[in-house]
């Protein structure tokens, strides 16, 4: 009887503590991440870039509110928010009031899918299946129907009130110490609202330096990006894979990005040409699926530098 049991039952409790921690403890586990680009022409000092991303907030996310009021302390030089800041129509209040520190330096966001429609439940093995079907977010599925719509209005008025620059489909400069910092961004490509044709035609010869911002690192944008010789691309959505597996990494990055670059400081080369991507594992999770696992969420604080 032992042995017919016992296996089964040893391995339904080693899932259910692996739960219990991915949910419980690495979900909450935030931190921050430290990365040095070489990007600046020379004589420019180096700029500091506090990138927050796919925060999800849910009423009552206390911890989370209190880390990310806490980043303030870092003093970066701008802010960049690359969308997915709810995971609750009711959240806008308290992703505002987490981020209102953060509000008193120069920034800029995009949007992401969640920051327009609320999440529904959904089997993670989706995400697989997906996969290997080349399916991801409307990009190959049928339009969403009957979802929730999230007030992303407020949010917007909430970010455009503090000063920061919206880079929906569009161009925006943040003067740093005299320094011409020019951001071009789109809206989410996981959803079709990417309109690349606006915002064509490269970085402006006036900037010091131009970055791109997007929520989601499609293949299309990133070879976009690349090919008008934007030395760097900042994105989110992956999650970092989320639920990863120890000493392997990630199985799914819920777009066409392959696994190897789902987080962190990687290249993406195009028409003959290679710039900088850094994708965010972010700091949240679809209050659906509100677990972690080998990978911890976070905060990234890029150092930019001079470049070769």
């Amino acid at each position: 009887m032992r042995a017919r049991y016992g296996v089964p039952l040893g391995i339904t409790a080693v899932a259910a503590a692996g739960l219990a921690y991915s949910v419980g403890f690495e979900a909450r586990f935030f931190r921050l991440r430290r990365v040095t680009v070489p990007v600046l022409p020379a004589g420019m000092r180096p700029l500091r870039v506090l990138q927050v991303s796919d925060i999800h907030m849910v009423g009552g996310q206390y911890k989370k509110q209190r880390w990310l009021r806490s980043l303030a302390g870092l003093r970066p030089d701008f802010v960049i928010n690359t969308g997915d800041n709810l995971s609750d129509p009711e959240g806008v209040p308290e992703v505002l009031d987490a981020l209102g520190p953060l509000m008193e330096f120069p920034g800029a966001y995009v949007f992401g899918s969640n920051d327009y429609y609320g999440p529904t439940p959904r089997n993670p093995a989706r995400y697989l299946v997906e996969k290997v079907q080349g399916k991801h977010g409307l990009n190959g599925n049928a339009p969403a129907v009957n979802v929730i719509h999230n007030p992303w209005e407020q949010l917007r008025d909430g970010f455009d009130t503090a000063g920061w620059l919206n880079l929906t489909n569009t161009r925006g400069t943040l003067k740093i110490d005299g320094m011409s910092v020019e951001l071009t961004g789109l809206d989410d490509p996981h959803i079709k609202r990417d309109r690349y044709e606006e915002v064509a035609g490269g970085p402006s010869l006036s900037a010091d330096i131009s970055l791109a911002v997007v929520h989601a690192p499609y293949l299309r944008v990133l070879d976009a990006f690349t090919a008008d010789a934007y030395p760097l691309t900042l994105a989110g959505h992956t999650h970092g894979g989320q639920l990863c597996i120890p000493f392997y990494g990630a199985l799914v990055t819920n777009c066409d990005l392959d696994t190897d670059r789902v987080k962190g400081l990687s290249t993406h080369s195009a028409e003959g040409r290679t710039s900088y991507l850094h994708v965010s594992a972010g700091c949240g999770a679809n209050r659906y699926t509100p677990a972690r696992f080998a990978c911890p969420p976070e905060a990234t604080l890029l150092t930019l530098t001079e470049g070769p």
